[in-house]
């Protein structure tokens, strides 16, 4: 499901700035092969790292393994940003915050695995089996991100900040 329409922040924008697509952050996120994911631990701490995602029916999942620090923190909270872009000063960046919610449906975990093989050309070696998603070697744990609320931040030779929300 798409968000509303986004809205430019002026304050963090160029006075030039226009409003970045939804289509833009879209394709941004479905292209990306690198993606930040950071979560927070029991004490409060935040906890970011890499990850590869896809981007599969309006939303973005990614996996972990269970003794992973990530997954030990999504097991006591939810909320979870994913960030993807570039390191440059062009182009844009794109920031969610959301909900990281475990999925167990093998129709889902079947088309993960189908996804992620095709995006990274079977680097993973991600397989459904026996009822579950593996890659490596080892069991995967997969997560959809429910965004509620996401920023593009778009560089160039004019800065802006756009939001996008979930209702």
């Amino acid at each position: 499901m798409d968000p509303a329409e986004g809205t430019i922040d002026t304050r963090f924008s160029g006075p030039d700035a226009i409003t970045t697509p939804w289509s833009a952050a879209r394709d941004l996120l479905e292209s990306a092969k690198t993606y930040w994911v950071t979560t927070v631990r029991p004490d409060g701490r935040p906890h970011s790292t890499t990850v590869a995602a896809v981007w599969l029916d309006g939303a973005i999942f990614f996996t972990t393994g269970g003794s992973e620090v990530k997954a030990k923190n999504l097991a006591g909270n939810r909320k979870v940003i994913v960030t993807a872009g570039c390191s440059g000063w062009e182009g844009l960046d794109v920031v969610i915050e959301g909900e990281a919610v475990s999925v167990s449906d093998p129709d889902w975990l079947s088309q993960l695995a189908t996804a992620f093989t095709e995006k990274y050309d079977d680097f993973f070696e991600m397989r459904f089996v026996d009822g579950r998603l593996r890659g490596g070697g080892i069991e995967n744990l997969p997560f959809e991100v429910r965004a509620a609320k996401a920023f593009g931040f778009g560089k160039g030779a004019t800065f802006s900040q756009t939001r996008w929300l979930w209702r």
